[in-house]
């Protein structure tokens, strides 16, 4: 079973970037995790924000395969609380689903077949966070929902 962390555009940030790593290494203790940087599309910054996201929205669907089971990290996505998370991503474990693809989209979103072909959607806080900040917090959720499920002491509750 493998878990990719599949990210739009690389972050401007090196401390963000070092952060991710720490808890990808992390989590590599417990599944196969891997971080999947697409590049932003060409000219970005010149793109309308509909084409902008349709770009983006392409590159993402040419990371899923048939069978992958794809969540999006949005704000209109269902929250958790860090253990009914752990519980989620155990039930996704043991129902034997070969790849799990968590997805942070651009900065304005993602297009409606991206949408479409979500499995679920994931919102982390009802706050609004850069799609640059929200790698670390996500990278720190799915290893303490790790250490929750093998119940290491990095969770105290």
């Amino acid at each position: 079973m493998g878990i990719d962390l599949i990210l739009v555009g690389k972050t401007d940030s090196a401390e963000i970037a070092a952060i991710v790593a720490d808890y990808a290494k992390r989590i590599n203790r417990y599944a196969k995790f891997s971080v999947i940087l697409l590049p932003d599309p060409r000219h970005a910054g010149r793109l309308p924000r509909q084409a902008q996201k349709q770009a983006e929205g392409e590159a993402i669907l040419r990371q899923l395969a048939p069978g992958d089971y794809a969540v999006l990290l949005d704000e209109k996505g269902t929250e958790m609380r860090s253990t009914e998370f752990a519980a989620w991503l155990e039930n996704r474990l043991v129902a034997g689903v070969r790849r799990i693809c968590f997805i942070v989209g651009g900065p304005y979103g993602f297009s409606p077949e991206v949408y479409a072909r979500a499995d679920a959607m994931l919102s982390l806080s009802r706050m609004t966070f850069s799609h640059q900040i929200i790698r670390a917090i996500f990278a720190e959720q799915l290893y303490r929902a790790f250490s929750i499920i093998h119940r290491t002491p990095y969770h105290h509750e």
